[in-house]
């Protein structure tokens, strides 16, 4: 059952309209908070139209650092009429809503169980404000002041916020504030202010940042040395490209010419992408695309090429709700499968998958030695939620003395000396073969083929090469399990009940756990960072009598996966699922645990 709020304890959330312009206002509160020193995190639920549609805003303050979303509303600021019926259901038992009350609102519009407090927000701006588009944008800072006046927030951290915001334009900054003053000192004059709970200064946010998975993705590829992206646009993913560039232009310029050091192609469509990531590939540059679900479908020809002539690439696969269109600003972990094995015939992927902004940077920036390492594409499995929310995150480090993992790659000298250069000859019994790149050196010239090839790049359709050639393939995997990044495990010898997990439902995970482990339930925990499964999950499946397999698509998805690669009985691993669009919440993962737990005391 979830908590009263309290100071530094609570959930916003702010229904409103796609096109208005809240963004910016949405975000200038969570920053107030954050610049509080108090732990918060930002989700956004919008439309897939361009405006016109109800959009969400909702900041989680949390003192205990619970970053994920709470799965309750204490305070909603209601500024979408057609939606308004629904957001007054949605505020908890106790809580508050803020309505603009320029229009009245009909009697029955309202709930003995919470508190509404009315503010005259339109007539208020239309007041002050001239242009009709001020008076729009202007309303979304008025009810800013309003809340900061409610949660007693510092108003010089306001003041700041907005003169970095506006400092080059003292017209803005000058109309944002007087926009803000307008709530605060309406709520100020109108309400007893502060609520029974409040923002109060802490010291829980040094060393961090604001950041979103799209954005850290690009920049592990670029500090890992990414120099040809081949795309095509695609929701939730098109900002990790945007980014890329956006950096590039800035930190990849030659000197002696200006010109940008990077070529970033916007291709016809998927498929076209990852051919041009793997045809730059094969020619020695570091390339990768970003790309959603459906992308993931078109590349998958391709992605069967890459793997069975092992060329490197990388792919950021930003998950969005599926099957075919889906939900494309909605967020889901249902393309584990569907990338594992993607393409035809045996074809097995190596999988990372970062729970949050700050190992979205690290794992892809780690993709590129893992393709190089491994002469195979390497696909990065974030989504929405981590994508394009809104996350605290420690502060990204990088080694200034980090030389890229190019792997087996022959040099100039290294084929002068040898005799013949065989491309997929395993000369270390690793299932790797070396490589060697155009123009280096004319005993390095070989042909690659999709086709039936042998272990010296030749075509075959004989049975015994084609075998050998694949079983290398295979033994190259079990080798992939050396390399790739190890789970995170944290493991008590008193508790024989686990909890498996991947990706963004860590944070619900770890807030699931504080609470049964309050009710006297205690459970291990491992998640998953990617794919092949290393030997520490078949570890942990084996200490355990029974495993909490939480993920976010309908199917069971990660639970099939471990079926299908590890030695586990089907009968430990239960299934608990989150599919509806929206992140995660503990609150449906101890709900799963739990009744599953009653289930069987039953029994």
């Amino acid at each position: 059952m979830s908590k009263q709020p309290r100071d530094n304890d609570f959930t916003i959330k702010i229904a409103n309209v796609n096109g208005t312009g809240s963004a910016s206002a949405n975000t200038l509160l969570m920053k107030a908070f954050f610049r509080m020193g108090i732990p918060v995190a930002g989700k956004n639920y919008f439309p897939s139209n361009i405006q016109g549609l109800p959009t969400w805003y909702e900041i989680r303050a949390s003192r205990d650092g619970y970053i994920c979303r709470s799965g309750r509303v204490d305070v909603l600021v209601a500024m979408n009429a057609e939606t308004y019926r629904k957001d007054l259901h949605d505020v908890a038992p106790g809580g508050y809503l803020i309505y603009d009350s320029t229009w009245p609102r009909a009697k029955q519009l309202a709930r003995d169980d919470i508190t509404i407090l009315g503010v005259p927000l339109a007539r208020l701006c239309n007041e002050r404000f001239t242009r009709a588009r001020e008076r729009v944008l202007m309303k979304n800072i008025a009810y800013v002041g309003v809340l900061a006046a409610l949660l007693d927030l510092d108003l010089a951290v306001v003041r700041a916020l907005l003169q970095d915001s506006f400092a080059a334009k003292p017209q803005l900054l000058e109309s944002n504030q007087a926009a803000f003053d307008l709530g605060y000192h309406y709520a100020r004059e109108n309400f007893s202010c502060p609520l029974p709970f409040r923002a109060t200064a802490m010291n829980a946010t040094g060393g961090h940042i604001m950041i979103d998975g799209n954005s850290t993705a690009a920049l592990g590829a670029l500090f890992a040395g990414a120099t040809v992206v081949g795309w095509y646009p695609i929701t939730p993913s098109t900002s990790v490209i945007d980014t890329f560039k956006r950096h590039a232009e800035r930190l990849r310029k030659d000197p002696d010419t200006g010109r940008t050091n990077v070529a970033i192609i916007q291709a016809e469509d998927e498929l076209a992408a990852i051919g041009m990531v793997l045809g730059a590939s094969w020619n020695g540059a570091r390339a990768f695309t970003s790309t959603s679900g459906p992308g993931i479908s078109l590349m998958s020809e391709f992605l069967g090429y890459g793997y069975f002539t092992e060329i490197p690439a990388v792919l950021v696969n930003v998950q969005r709700c599926g099957p075919s269109t889906g939900m494309p600003t909605r967020t889901q972990q249902a393309d584990i499968m569907a990338c594992a094995y993607a393409s035809h015939g045996d074809t097995r992927h190596v999988l990372l998958f970062p729970a949050n902004p700050e190992e979205a940077f690290y794992l892809t920036a780690q993709a590129f030695d893992l393709a190089e390492r491994l002469q195979t594409p390497v696909i990065v499995l974030t989504d929405l939620d981590i994508g394009m929310n809104d996350w605290m995150c420690r502060d990204l480090q990088w080694d200034p003395a980090y030389q890229p993992d190019r792997g087996k790659v022959m040099s100039r000298e290294q084929l002068e000396k040898i005799e013949k250069f065989h491309r997929y000859l395993d000369v270390d019994q690793d299932g790797i073969p070396w490589r060697s790149l155009p123009g280096v050196h004319a005993k390095g010239a070989y042909f690659t083929r999709g086709s039936g090839h042998n272990m010296y790049g030749a075509y075959t359709e004989d049975a015994k090469e084609y075998q050998a050639v694949v079983d290398r393939l295979r033994r190259k995997w079990e080798t992939a399990r050396q390399y790739v990044p190890t789970p995170v495990v944290e493991q008590s010898d008193r508790h024989r009940v686990g909890i498996i997990s991947v990706g963004s439902c860590d944070g619900a995970v770890r807030e699931a756990r504080a609470r049964l482990a309050e009710a006297g339930v205690g459970a291990n925990y491992l998640r998953v960072k990617a794919f092949p499964f290393s030997r520490q999950v078949q570890d942990f499946l084996d200490a355990h009598d029974r495993i909490y397999v939480v993920e976010q698509n309908r199917d069971a998805q990660l639970r099939s996966l471990l079926l299908l690669e590890t030695r586990v009985d089907p009968e430990k691993l239960v299934a608990v699922l989150h599919y509806d669009g929206l992140p995660i919440v503990a609150a449906s993962i101890v709900d799963g645990i739990n009744q599953d737990m009653a289930r069987g005391q039953a029994a």
